[in-house]
C-alpha cells in the first residue's frame, strides 16, 4: 500500500476531500491523510455535506503538517497555491506533485464544493492511476 498526504493552508475542505475520496475510491492501494500549513481546526460542514452526497462518510479532523514529519510518504501533493509556496522539504522516498483547485470556502456556495469535489476525484484519480 503507497502513503498519500494531501497538504493545504487551513486542511478544512480540499484536503479534506482529497483525503476521504482516496481512501473510499482506492484505499486497496492508496492511503491517504491531510494536513495544512495553519489548520483551520475543523473540517467545513459544506465539504463533509459533498462527501456525503456521493456516499463518503468522512471523520476526518484538521491537523497540522508538522504530525507527519519524518513520515514516508510515496507521494506529497499540495491542493492549493498558498501551501505550495509554504510546503516544507518532504525527506525521504516521496515525490511532491502541485495541482491546485480552488477554494469553494471562499463562496460558501455549495455548488462549488461539489464542483470542487468531483474535480478532485477526478483529477486525483488520474494523477494516481498513472503513478501506479
Amino acid at each position: 500500500m503507497k502513503n498519500i498526504l494531501f497538504l493545504c493552508t487551513g486542511n478544512s475542505c480540499r484536503s479534506q476531500l482529497a483525503e476521504a475520496i482516496v481512501n473510499a475510491r482506492m484505499g486497496e492501494s492508496w492511503h491517504a491523510v491531510s494536513a495544512g500549513t495553519k489548520p483551520a481546526g475543523y473540517v467545513h460542514e459544506k465539504a463533509l455535506a459533498a462527501l456525503s452526497e456521493i456516499g463518503i462518510q468522512h471523520t476526518g479532523r484538521s491537523k497540522r503538517a508538522d504530525e507527519f514529519q519524518g513520515v514516508d510518504f510515496d507521494l506529497v501533493v499540495t491542493v492549493c497555491d498558498s501551501a505550495a509556496e509554504e510546503c516544507p522539504i518532504w525527506l525521504g522516498k516521496g515525490k511532491r506533485v502541485h495541482h491546485s483547485f480552488p477554494d469553494p470556502a471562499l463562496t460558501d456556495n455549495m455548488d462549488d464544493f461539489r464542483k470542487v469535489r468531483d474535480d478532485i476525484e477526478i483529477e486525483i484519480t488520474k494523477l494516481l492511476k498513472q503513478i501506479g
